[in-house]
């Protein structure tokens, strides 16, 4: 598997095991399995993204996407995918990708209102530690997040061509259905966030 489709379905795989976590229709059945796939993935995505031929990784990677879907099939994904799944069909980006250049501002923009489950996903993923506060925990979530991204190639809304001007109207009405599994802010006011700019070349013109 070529590694910018590795880093894009790795990335799909741990949004949907963080949103099943944090989604409101989370429960005890979706948690375990969505804290496993995320210490899982944690563990193993950098690993196989430089190593595709890492067959313990790539099998570790396998099994911790199938309980991220197991989870979030009983549970529900939330705003990073509400949003994703516009941007995919109007600018033709790759649905993992399209996740991955959303994942780090939304969860900057989601964490304050859901601390304490943010909070549990950066220490299953490794980004903080028991004895840290819930506080500090999510924000650690944000920036694993965006070092995870940066170390898979993943560019930003606003550097792979997409403007505020072209983006805005279609996502809003997928955003706030996102936003009903969502715990957080009205997710309209997240643009500045995603740093998208008006007057940019738009791409599916």
């Amino acid at each position: 598997m070529p590694a910018r489709l590795t880093a894009d379905t790795g990335v799909d795989a741990l949004t949907h095991a963080v949103e099943a976590y944090v989604s409101r229709k989370a429960n005890p059945f979706s948690d375990g399995l969505a804290l496993n796939a995320i210490r899982t993935i944690g563990r193993h995505l950098r690993r196989v993204y430089a190593d595709g031929r890492d067959p313990e990784a790539r099998e570790a990677m396998m099994l911790a996407a199938t309980r991220a879907g197991i989870a979030f099939s009983n549970s529900s994904v939330a705003l990073v995918h509400g949003m994703s799944r516009p941007i995919g069909a109007h600018f033709h980006v790759a649905h993992g990708l399209s996740n991955a250049m959303l994942f780090p501002a939304v969860t900057a923009f989601s964490a304050p209102a859901a601390e304490s489950r943010y909070a549990d996903c950066a220490r299953a993923l490794g980004a903080a530690d028991d004895g840290d506060s819930d506080a500090l925990a999510a924000d650690r979530l944000v920036e694993a997040l965006r070092s995870l991204c940066k170390d898979l190639d993943v560019p930003t809304p606003q550097a792979h061509g997409i403007r505020q001007g072209r983006v805005v109207p279609p996502v809003a009405p997928h955003g706030r259905a996102g936003a009903r599994t969502h715990r957080g802010r009205d997710p309209g006011s997240l643009r500045a966030d995603l740093r998208l700019t008006p007057g940019e070349r738009g791409r599916g013109t």
